[in-house]
């Protein structure tokens, strides 16, 4: 009888030192993110990476950066890794978020029918902007309040107009950059995209994509994404800890290199920036 209850005993503290170890093991940290990580396949390896380094679970949603504020807003998830800056400095400003972290970037650029019908090629993009609209081009927004759409807005009003969302040519897809991207096929349109998500876009069509980049290189071109960590101030459940792991993770040497030597057509999709 003794020896049993000294078999339960043991049974029961082996069970009790390896419980902590199993729920470390299923730490799940859940973040939104804008669809350039996701659909350029970065996400896709860096995910189990991040699990085999600290046994915790990345699970993400990609969506426009303008909708990942809103998800953390609203509780829904832990981390943001985002492409708005000015939008990331408000939210954390308005309590939302915290510890915004520099990660990486890319650029964004103007694409379009390889024959240029607009003759923009070439051009300060702001000047392309004005030529753009006065040729009446097709453009395909994604009209998602994105960082990309974010940022295009801005462009036109620095081009001294209003957003041509009443123009015929002008149309709002109201989705994500790969779709938009097709319907501006489609269509023989123009739009902006990031860089890194064109360079898989031209990989999916095998470096031969039915549009090319036309307008790039001007410095209000730059893209940055960065962390930030949904506040628990605002939302006592969010996993913090977790998001501070996440990015102390993504902002490591290692994965920094890692980031940078992500490529598809040989050609970078992001450039590692943190400091």
């Amino acid at each position: 009888m003794a020896r049993k209850r000294t078999c339960c005993l043991l049974a029961a503290l082996v069970m009790a030192l390896a419980a902590p170890l199993a729920a470390s093991a299923a730490d799940t940290l859940m973040m939104a993110t804008t669809t350039s990580t996701d659909n350029t396949g970065l996400l896709d390896v860096l995910a189990p990476r991040f699990q085999e380094d600290t046994g915790i679970e990345l699970k993400w949603t990609a969506v426009g950066t303008g909708k990942a504020l809103e998800m953390g807003k609203n509780c829904d998830v832990d981390v943001l890794l985002v492409h708005a800056p000015p939008a990331e400095k408000q939210y954390v400003a308005d309590g939302y978020g915290k510890d915004r972290t520099e990660v990486m970037y890319n650029d964004f650029v103007i694409i379009g029918p390889p024959g240029d019908p607009a003759g923009v090629e070439g051009m300060p993009v702001v000047d392309a902007m004005k030529k753009l609209a006065a040729e009446d081009a097709t453009f395909a927004s994604r009209g998602d309040n994105s960082g990309t759409n974010k940022k295009e807005i801005s462009l036109w009003k620095e081009a001294g107009m209003a957003v041509p969302d009443k123009e015929s040519w002008y149309v709002q897809t109201g989705q994500g950059m790969i779709a938009t991207i097709n319907v501006a096929v489609e269509k023989g349109a123009y739009t902006m995209t990031d860089r890194g998500t064109f360079i898989k876009f031209a990989d999916n069509h095998g470096g031969n994509p039915p549009l090319v980049v036309l307008v790039e290189g001007d410095p209000v071109l730059f893209n940055q994404y960065s962390t930030l960590a949904v506040n628990p101030g605002n939302c006592p459940n969010a996993q913090y800890d977790l998001a501070t792991k996440f990015t102390r993770w993504i902002t490591s040497d290692e994965i920094q290199a890692f980031i940078g030597d992500f490529e598809l057509l040989g050609k970078k999709l992001f450039t590692p920036n943190a400091e």
